[in-house]
């Protein structure tokens, strides 16, 4: 681990700043059809240079991350803190091989502590209604519906949970 420069960690996994060791599982997790159908309105295909200026762009970013796996190394997906002021946007996405483990739940309540103790004061999401392993998940971690989300076919969570 390092070659990474972990931030946090959780129980079974690390949260590393994004780079450019990870630019090929990546672009493996956003091209995948089945990961890329939940997370987007507009399905297209990235390329290398589009995942390098990602990186560029967001690599100030304090509240996006890489996540590991510990004791495989392996890359689980990325978790972020979208416009972190005293509200924050939710936002992750976990690569095919890695769904249904638990790392969705492990890694909301990491980041929500994460968030928190930096000072963020609530957290919502936008997930597609056609989703219903997502909304479990954020459902479990003490996220409710409260309403359309930004399209038609998205619902707005809101996190009413504890920290």
């Amino acid at each position: 681990m390092d070659k990474y420069d972990i931030i946090f960690e959780s129980d079974r996994i690390y949260y590393i700043k994004l780079t450019d060791l990870l630019i090929d599982d990546y672009l493996k997790m956003v091209n995948d059809f089945d990961v890329q159908k939940y997370i987007t309105h507009n399905i297209r295909e990235y390329s290398y240079d589009d995942e390098k200026e990602w990186i560029k762009i967001n690599s100030n970013n304090n509240m996006i991350f890489s996540m590991i796996e510990k004791g495989t190394n392996e890359f689980i997906g990325s978790i972020e803190l979208k416009e972190p002021t005293d509200i924050a946007e939710l936002g992750i996405c976990i690569t095919s091989d890695k769904q249904d483990k638990g790392y969705g739940t492990e890694s909301i309540k990491a980041i929500l502590k994460y968030g928190h103790d930096k000072g963020i004061k609530g957290f919502h999401l936008n997930v597609f209604n056609f989703n219903p392993r997502a909304i479990h998940c954020y459902e479990k971690v003490g996220f409710v519906i409260d309403g359309p989300g930004k399209h038609e076919d998205d619902y707005h969570m809101t996190f009413k949970g504890e920290i």
